[in-house]
């Protein structure tokens, strides 16, 4: 070894230090397998397997016209109407939590399910009169299969402590239940054919008091027609089966550890909804 040696290694070293972290900037943030797994080519073949099986035969001298593709979930195996309608016979006869999320791990009408890790289902306390919704898990969430645990959840967490709120006096969820690709925001149709089971966990866990948390919550939820930067300290009534709940728009943590000058404001909102609290004697 010549005296330069040392300096070659160190480079390398640097180079594929990083290479790395250009690889998890770019989104490669977790090695799953040896070699690269194409999921959407999977979910593709086991449409057309169900396709194979539930197509009669066709006449000999008559051709058999390709299935029509569905528009809005493009990768479910149902289409949006279909995979909603499925969703809400499944959500129905759901009488507890641990029939929702059995309800859920074998449903099939949401595509993104074949790019998750797992289902992400909820947290906290089911007995607790608050109830915190979100938009969708996260890297960290689809890992350890809770909502809200990564870098973002973490700054929720210390924010609710802050006016007395802790996992043990309020219960968390999202909108959808699997991450999107990229850690994207869920678009409508993934919205809509979860949307039964988001009603039936609200009716669940019964809340007095929603805080709901980023723009597609808000939207989904509460039917804002503005951005959360003019929804958020707004309260909406968001009506699940007979019952009208209060709910307060505010911040998504992670935009807010994108603009950090909105937390003067997600306190403001945070403030406004202990106030609420304390008037309907939650705190």
């Amino acid at each position: 070894m010549t005296v330069g040696d040392g300096n070659v290694l160190e480079n390398d070293a640097k180079a594929l230090i990083s290479a790395l972290e250009w690889q998890v900037a770019m989104g490669v943030d977790e090695a799953i397998a040896g070699i690269p797994v194409d999921r959407y080519a999977q979910a593709a073949a086991r449409r057309q397997a169900r396709a194979d099986q539930a197509r009669p035969a066709a006449p000999p001298q008559m051709p058999v016209a390709p299935a029509p593709r569905p528009r809005a979930d493009a990768d479910s195996p149902l289409g949006a109407a279909e995979a909603a309608a499925a969703g809400q016979k499944a959500a129905r006869y759901c009488k507890s939590l641990d029939d929702l999320r059995q309800a859920l791990e074998s449903f099939d009408g949401c595509s993104l399910r074949n790019t998750a890790t797992q289902l992400v289902f909820g947290d906290g306390n089911p007995q607790a009169d608050i109830m915190v919704i979100g938009e969708a898990p996260g890297a960290d969430e689809d890992r350890q299969g809770k909502p809200f645990v990564g870098v973002s959840g973490q700054l929720l967490d210390r924010m609710l402590s802050f006016i007395g709120l802790t996992r043990e006096n309020f219960y968390i969820t999202n909108t959808v239940y699997w991450r999107p690709p990229g850690n994207r925001k869920p678009n409508d149709g993934e919205f809509a054919v979860c949307r039964p089971f988001v009603d039936r966990h609200i009716e669940l866990i019964d809340p007095k008091l929603l805080l709901l948390v980023g723009d597609k919550s808000v939207r989904g939820l509460a039917g804002a027609t503005t951005g959360i930067t003019r929804s958020r300290g707004q309260w909406y009534d968001v009506k699940i089966g007979d019952k009208t709940i209060p709910a307060l728009a505010t911040f998504h943590p992670a935009y807010l550890l994108r603009t950090p000058a909105a937390k003067r404001q997600a306190w403001q909102d945070l403030l406004t909804f202990q106030r609420r609290m304390r008037e309907l004697g939650l705190n």
